[in-house]
């Protein structure tokens, strides 16, 4: 795919008015997901948001023409289908990309530009604190970053499915939905530092023999203990005495999965043995392990299974 077309002016440096009030314009940030909706003018179809990490938004709206005010978190998104070009200008520069699955945009925070999209679209957005940037910086031994690079429809097939992945865990709330959403922005904040930070960076690498037995064995303990348990990266890392950068891939390490991975195998297990083992009703399973609701856990298991769990629970029987 093809980098999108920026044209720069070459217009002299703003007045001392106009530079006050571009300075005075960046001072005020509103939050991302209330400027996302006043500029989109419409609510998202779905959204899940973490205040220890940020938040992921699914939107479909109609043709904008309108200028993006400065938000207070960075927003990265991507497309799920179609192709349609789109315009921004940002200050004295004009940037005129394709909107298409494996292209991201990424408007910084503090940022502000005008916006011009033709056609409704579809758009998963990730609304990231810049302070989680700084965090991961900072587990993995970087340098503190500066902004991101602004980008417009910028071919990125890693980030892309990054947050797409996200797409199908924004109705859910259960403990093993929030620990992957946790999960993703850990690793997208990775990625973006790699690759849209504009810093050579060098992580270094996880420690060699992974989490220690006894940190092994509470941080299991915590994720099996039950499901009102806190089994959020943040709260899991703490008891290992590990940064969430570093518990994550030493845990991966000693188990060979990451902690969301291992216990979603957990809640298989526990789900087939309670499907053939007793005789309690599909809502009743869902609610013991914690799902929403059976439909959300009718779901996971067909996901993991390729089966509805009555489906399972006949043939097993």
């Amino acid at each position: 795919m093809s980098e999108p077309i920026i044209h720069h002016c070459t217009d002299g440096p703003r007045s001392a008015p106009e530079a006050h009030r571009h300075n005075s314009q960046i001072t005020h940030r509103r939050p991302a997901d209330s400027e996302m909706a006043r500029v989109l003018k419409t609510r998202p179809l779905r959204i899940a948001s973490d205040p220890s990490c940020g938040a992921f938004a699914y939107w479909k709206h109609d043709p904008l023409h309108d200028v993006v005010q400065p938000m207070a978190e960075h927003v990265i998104m991507t497309y799920p289908t179609g192709s349609q070009p789109l315009e921004r200008r940002t200050g004295k520069s004009t940037a005129i990309g394709t909107a298409r699955p494996g292209a991201v945009t990424i408007i910084p925070a503090g940022s502000t530009s005008r916006w011009d999209i033709h056609e409704t679209i579809n758009v998963v957005q990730l609304y990231l604190p810049h302070a989680t940037l700084e965090r991961v910086a900072g587990e993995a031994d970087m340098a503190a970053p500066g902004d991101l690079l602004e980008r417009t429809a910028h071919p990125d097939i890693t980030t892309s499915r990054l947050i797409m992945s996200a797409a199908d865990v924004l109705e859910d709330s259960t403990a093993l939905d929030i620990l992957f959403r946790q999960q993703l922005t850990e690793l997208l904040a990775t990625r973006l530092l790699a690759a849209h930070a504009g810093l050579l960076t060098t992580f270094r690498p996880a420690v060699a023999g992974g989490l220690s037995p006894k940190a092994l064995r509470r941080a299991i303990e915590r994720l099996t203990s039950d499901t009102k348990a806190d089994v959020s990266l943040a709260a899991l890392a703490s008891e290992a005495g590990q940064s969430r950068f570093h518990f994550c891939r030493a845990f991966k390490e000693s188990t060979g999965l990451s902690p969301h991975a291992w216990l979603r195998q957990h809640r298989l297990e526990q789900a087939m043995n309670m499907l053939r083992d007793t005789h309690g009703s599909i809502a009743s399973i869902a609610g013991e392990l914690g799902y929403s609701s059976q439909t959300a856990f009718a779901a996971a298991f067909r996901r993991l299974t390729g089966e509805a769990p009555n489906d399972w629970r006949r043939r097993m029987r």
